[in-house]
């Protein structure tokens, strides 16, 4: 008996030796040395993440399950790993800056079986993604991402709370952020991405996804503990039309069908020290995949006069407004006096599933518009422009048309993502402008599309007509959480403003909730290469010099300084365009009082045009100041919003 026992210990003991020699571990540090990822592998594939020693994200397993059995991240064994490093600057026309540095340190492990994973060190951040080298068609039935945290941390998180079937992966992408502690988190809740999570003063994470292509987005649900876990969208097997939407009835069981020789998205956690830190970030762009577009001189950023918030509610002229000629005539006359590229024809010049069914003279719209020097942008459901968008953009592009908002897609499984990004290609064909309404948040398309010159994601003043509470604590929390993503197609601009008690719902002449002044910031702080005027022409050239300010600011920048901020309360943000400063300041419903340094100005002098908060803006929000004052580099400048105020200011050269 003793003879068999010592047989089998002799027979299990190699075997756990090599199994024990098989764990490893590895680790890429940031260029600065201050964040270092640690990964392990053997059984299970971790990856942890801290900065100057303080925990950011404990050990967290992911892996991949094929359809065939495989998972990739289980029982690895590596081939390989290989450290490089980069430092490269590119160029971003179309961004909040005018170039980008990408300096990391790059961790590359390579498996048996096929597969990789390529872990990226930055100094305000880290990310990683896998890789797969496989022969034909792979299918995903799911990824594991886990992102475990020491505390019980609290977390600014927005939930799909908006289920419009069945579905719960059919959502608008739209809603204020609850902000919890982790433990506070619904079971079975979906939270998407970016998403904010408070790891200890004074660091906070973002967690955010990149170059999401061909693939589901993904949601985060909480786990066991100070867990944060991704859940995906499996891809649709059955859809309808219910109304403006093209919905799934029915999914399959797995979340991707995809090239087995491939990268997959990025998982990404940036990290901060300051809020403001946040609010001037590089990641999805630094991961996105680059420009497709060799010719990109066709793309031109602008300001739209947009009809549908405003319920064609113009006046004081003599034929009936409304979805007709003379109406999208006067909104073109106050484009071309204001120097606007654009107006939108919005819902309803159209047939909503049909866009060869038009209601409206679009040829004679256009050509007044090329009269005036003013671009036609047409609004069209997801499921319209499907139906056959090469002919659809072909047949708009010759008439003069210059871009599509695509509006109603509600969804990111795989399909609805692959469909965005060769609409994206359809469109660049033909020389068209896409700004995706009712889509899931940017994650890199607009660096690989530059002609997706904008997105939604956004809660934005839309919301405003149905009279949601709470908007200007969430006007200072997406400059920190959703604009990582990238732009956001919120559509500032509203001329009627009102305190917190004053507010209430009205469609055809829509309130905005915080004074005047937090609507003029939101052009410089709010990132949108397409950006709206959202109010009617009447309101606008009544409130001239108002209007004057924000047609005067650019929607593309040279430069961008994040000067001051904390999330949910205030943020402040400065953006160069040439010689000329642009400056905006906002504030939640609490009033606030703030210094800003202005040494971002540089050498010289410059002449300041100013809208402050008036004095009695805590009664009747549209009141301002505008004041002319002249500053240098050298100068601060003390700043008193009221009750969901602002301040804007341009700093030109002289």
């Amino acid at each position: 008996m003793k003879a068999r026992i010592l047989l089998s210990l002799c027979l299990i003991a190699p075997a756990s030796f090599l199994f024990a020699q098989s764990v490893k571990t590895y680790q890429v540090k940031s260029p600065d040395g201050k964040i270092t990822i640690a990964v392990s592998t053997g059984a299970a594939i971790s990856w942890s993440v801290n900065r100057d020693g303080a925990e950011v994200i404990l050990p967290s397993e992911i892996s991949m399950t094929l359809d065939d059995g495989e998972v990739l991240g289980k029982n690895s064994s590596v081939k390989k790993a290989i450290n490089t490093s980069a430092d490269e600057t590119f160029n971003t026309p179309f961004y909040k800056k005018s170039k980008v540095r990408n300096n990391y340190n790059q961790l590359t492990i390579t498996f048996k079986g096929d597969y990789g994973l390529v872990f990226r060190a930055y100094n305000d951040g880290s990310a990683y993604r896998f890789v797969t080298q496989k022969k034909g068609e792979i299918t995903v039935l799911n990824e594991e991402a886990n992102f475990n945290f020491k505390d019980d941390d609290k977390a600014f998180l927005p939930f799909v709370n908006d289920y419009r079937n069945k579905d719960k992966f059919n959502t608008s992408f739209e809603s204020h952020y609850d902000h919890l502690n982790i433990s506070a988190i619904k079971k079975d809740t979906l939270a998407f991405l970016p998403a904010l999570v408070d790891v200890g003063s004074p660091l906070k994470a973002v967690i955010l996804e990149a170059d999401l292509q061909d693939y589901p987005g993904m949601y985060l649900t909480p786990g066991e503990g100070n867990n944060l876990h991704g859940v995906f969208a499996t891809v649709p097997a059955e859809e309808i039309v219910n109304r403006l939407n093209y919905i799934v009835k029915d999914r399959a069981n797995y979340i991707a069908k995809t090239t087995g020789t491939r990268s997959f998205p990025w998982r990404v956690v940036t990290i901060s020290t300051e809020d403001k830190q946040l609010a001037d970030n590089d990641m999805v762009q630094r991961l996105a995949e680059p420009s497709k577009l060799a010719d990109q001189s066709w793309i031109k950023p602008g300001k739209v006069a947009w009809d549908w918030w405003n319920d064609w509610n113009i006046s004081h002229v003599d034929f009936k407004a409304g979805i007709n000629v003379p109406t999208y005539k006067y909104y073109i006359d106050f484009a071309a006096a204001n120097k606007l590229e654009y107006i939108i024809i919005d819902e309803g010049w159209s047939d909503d599933h049909d866009l060869n069914i038009s209601k409206l003279d679009v040829q004679a719209i256009v050509d007044y518009g090329k009269q005036k020097n003013v671009g036609v942008i047409l609004w069209s459901t997801w499921y319209a422009i499907t139906r056959d968008a090469d002919g659809l953009f072909a047949k708009f592009a010759q008439i003069g048309v210059k871009g599509f908002k695509i509006d109603f897609i509600d969804r990111d499984d795989q399909k609805a993502v692959s469909s965005l990004y060769q609409l994206a290609k359809l469109a660049a064909d033909h020389h068209l402008l896409v700004d995706y309404h009712g889509m899931y948040k940017p994650s890199g398309m607009q660096r690989t599309w530059p002609n997706v010159i904008n997105c939604e994601g956004v809660k934005g003043l839309e919301n405003m007509k149905w009279g949601v509470p709470g908007q200007p604590e969430y006007d200072v929390s997406i400059p920190f959480i959703r604009m990582m993503g990238g732009p956001m197609d919120y559509t500032p601009g509203g001329m009627r403003n009102a305190t917190k008690d004053a507010f209430r719902p009205v469609n055809s002449n829509p309130m905005t909730q915080g004074t005047r002044c937090h609507q003029l910031a939101m052009y410089t702080v709010f990132e949108a290469p397409l950006q709206m005027l959202s109010d009617n022409p009447t309101i606008y050239m009544r409130e001239q010099e108002s209007t004057d300010f924000i047609a005067a600011v650019p929607t593309t920048f040279d430069e961008t300084a994040a000067l001051d901020g904390s999330v949910g309360n205030f943020v402040s943000i400065a953006r160069r365009k040439g010689t000329t400063w642009y400056a905006g300041t906002m504030t939640s419903w609490e009033p606030r009082e703030i210094t800003i340094d202005l040494s971002f100005l540089g050498e010289g002098t410059y002449k300041a045009t100013i809208f402050e908060d008036g004095i009695n803006a805590n009664r009747d929000a549209t009141d301002y100041v505008r004041k002319v004052i002249t500053v240098t580099a050298h100068d601060r400048l003390n700043i008193k919003m009221a009750s969901g105020g602002g301040w804007a200011a341009r700093f030109e050269k002289e």
